[in-house]
């Protein structure tokens, strides 16, 4: 019995300081998220704030949408000389300081067209 009363206390500890950590890094990085706005670096917010709330309502705009912005970086190359890669470059689309406001755009696109036309999104993927 005691093996068993010892193995449910560490479960409980164990899983309640994963879940205080967690809560810790979501708070850290909220901070570090209020911190950026409030160093004076808003020259692009109005340009995120109109990607974040534009809204895909048409079937059209869509796959527009769906055709512009790529799945995947286009700039990630390996660099081949007979046979043998001889570098790689890394994608650079996270140094765009757009990258998540025109992933989730293409992403509400992609669930327009799956959800409310019920098209099927494959050739997009």
């Amino acid at each position: 019995m005691k093996v068993f009363e010892s193995t449910t206390k560490n479960i409980f500890f164990a899983s309640w300081v994963s879940l205080h950590q967690a809560e810790t890094k979501k708070a850290d990085v909220s901070q570090l998220r209020v911190s950026h706005s409030q160093s004076g670096w808003n020259l692009l917010h109005p340009l995120r704030d109109w990607l974040d709330n534009l809204k895909v309502g048409d079937r059209q705009f869509a796959h527009r949408l769906c055709q512009l912005i790529p799945a995947q970086c286009p700039f990630e190359r390996d660099v081949k000389l007979f046979g043998k890669t001889l570098f790689h470059i890394p994608p650079m689309c996270k140094l765009n300081p757009l990258y998540e406001e025109v992933v989730g755009l293409r992403f509400r696109a992609l669930c327009y067209l799956a959800d409310e036309c019920g098209e099927d999104i494959s050739q997009y993927c």
